[in-house]
C-alpha cells in the first residue's frame, strides 16, 4: 500500500483516493460501481504514464528518496534464499548502516553487501539513515575478502546519501576506509556486480561501486554530490536556497541513470514498474535478479587475472576531454 505521494503525484493521489472510496461504498452492498471504478483506474494509469514519461532530474531524485522505496533488506528477502548476515569489522564494531552476508540467488551462492536506510524514525536512527561509518566499509571489505577466498560473486546494493561525516567517523579514518575499499575492489579476484537501487551519493556510494558490472534502477541517481550540497557550494552566498536551486543543480550534475548510461559510466538500466519500484517491489526484484544472473553467467568463465584487467580498463575509459587552440 502506498503511504506517501510526491508533490507531482497529487493528481494521481486524488483519483486513487476516489477509487478507494467507491470500492468502500460498493463493498457488501447492492451497488454496482465497477464501471466507474474501471474508468477511473484507466484514467490513473494514463495519467501516471504521462507524468512518468517526462520526469525532470529533480523529480527522479525525489523518487529515488521515496520513503516507500524498497531497500537492500527488502531485495535480499525477495531474491535470495538462506541469507546469513555477517557482523562486525573485527576492529571496532558493527555498523547497521551496511548489511553484509551470504545467500543464494537461484541456487547460486553469493556474498551480498548493501546500504540500509531503515523505515520509521527508530530504525532510521539505528541505521544512521544509511550513512555508513568507517567500520561499515571495513565490514564490507572483510566480506568481500571472504567472497574472494571462497570464489563467490559479490553483489552490492548502493543506496546512501553519502558516508557519515561526523567527528567520530573522521577520527576512525572515514576517508582511509573508503580509499582502501576502492583499491581492494579494483583488484578483487572474484566477480563484482553493483546495483544502484536508490541514492548513490559521493564516496559513500563509490566505496561499494567499483564493479565489473554496474547497473542502476530506472529512477535511481548516482552522483559525486547531492543537488543540495552542490547548490550550497555554488549559490548559498546569494541568499537562501530553494527547490528551484536544487532543481538547477540536479540538471547540471547529470546524475540520472539515463544520463550515466549515455556517458558509459554504467552498464545498463534496470526498468522499474510504472510509478517506481515501490509500486511493485516483487516485479522490480525479479528484474534485478535477472540482471544479476545474466552478469554472473557472463563473468564466471573469466579468470581472476582477466577480471582484474577488464575492470581496470573499464574504469580507465571513463571520462573524456577535448583540447581547444587559442586563436
Amino acid at each position: 500500500m502506498i503511504r506517501y505521494y510526491l508533490e507531482f503525484e497529487v493528481p494521481i493521489e486524488e483519483l486513487e483516493l476516489k477509487i478507494d472510496e467507491l470500492k468502500r461504498i460498493s463493498d457488501g452492498r447492492d451497488i454496482d460501481l465497477s464501471g466507474e471504478i474501471k474508468k477511473l483506474e484507466k484514467k490513473v494509469k494514463d495519467l501516471r504514464s504521462e507524468i512518468f514519461s517526462s520526469l525532470t532530474p529533480w523529480q527522479k531524485i525525489l523518487i529515488a528518496r521515496h520513503p516507500d522505496r524498497p531497500y537492500t533488506l527488502d531485495y535480499i528477502n525477495l531474491i535470495t534464499d538462506d541469507f546469513i548476515e555477517l557482523h562486525g569489522d573485527r576492529r571496532f564494531s558493527d555498523d547497521p548502516a551496511i548489511i553484509a552476508g551470504i545467500a543464494r540467488i537461484n541456487n547460486i551462492p553469493v556474498f551480498i553487501i548493501g546500504h540500509q536506510k531503515g523505515r520509521g524514525t527508530k530504525e532510521r536512527i539505528y541505521r544512521n539513515f544509511g550513512q555508513p561509518h568507517p567500520e561499515g566499509y571495513r565490514k564490507s571489505l572483510r566480506v568481500m575478502k571472504l567472497a574472494e577466498k571462497f570464489k563467490r560473486p559479490v553483489i552490492t546494493f548502493i543506496d546512501t546519501p553519502g558516508a557519515y561525516p561526523g567527528i567520530g567517523a573522521e577520527e576512525r579514518g572515514q576517508a582511509e576506509a573508503i580509499a582502501v575499499n576502492l583499491m581492494e575492489m579494483s583488484r578483487l579476484k572474484t566477480p563484482i556486480i553493483s546495483i544502484v537501487i536508490g541514492e548513490g551519493g559521493s564516496g559513500g556510494a563509490l566505496a561499494l561501486g567499483v564493479a565489473d558490472r554496474l547497473y542502476m534502477l530506472e529512477h535511481s541517481i548516482y552522483s559525486v554530490i547531492s543537488p543540495e550540497g552542490c547548490a550550497a557550494i555554488l549559490w548559498k552566498k546569494n541568499g537562501d536556497l530553494g527547490a528551484d536551486d536544487f532543481a538547477k543543480a540536479a540538471d547540471a550534475l547529470k546524475l540520472t541513470a539515463q544520463d550515466l548510461v549515455k556517458f558509459k559510466i554504467i552498464d545498463g538500466i534496470i526498468p522499474e514498474p510504472l510509478g517506481g519500484a515501490h509500486r511493485d517491489p516483487e516485479g522490480t526484484s525479479k528484474k534485478i535478479s535477472e540482471y544479476i544472473l545474466t552478469a554472473i553467467e557472463e563473468l564466471k568463465t573469466k579468470t581472476p587475472g582477466k577480471l582484474i584487467e577488464e575492470r581496470y580498463k573499464k574504469f580507465r575509459k571513463i571520462g573524456s576531454f577535448r583540447e581547444e587552440k587559442k586563436e
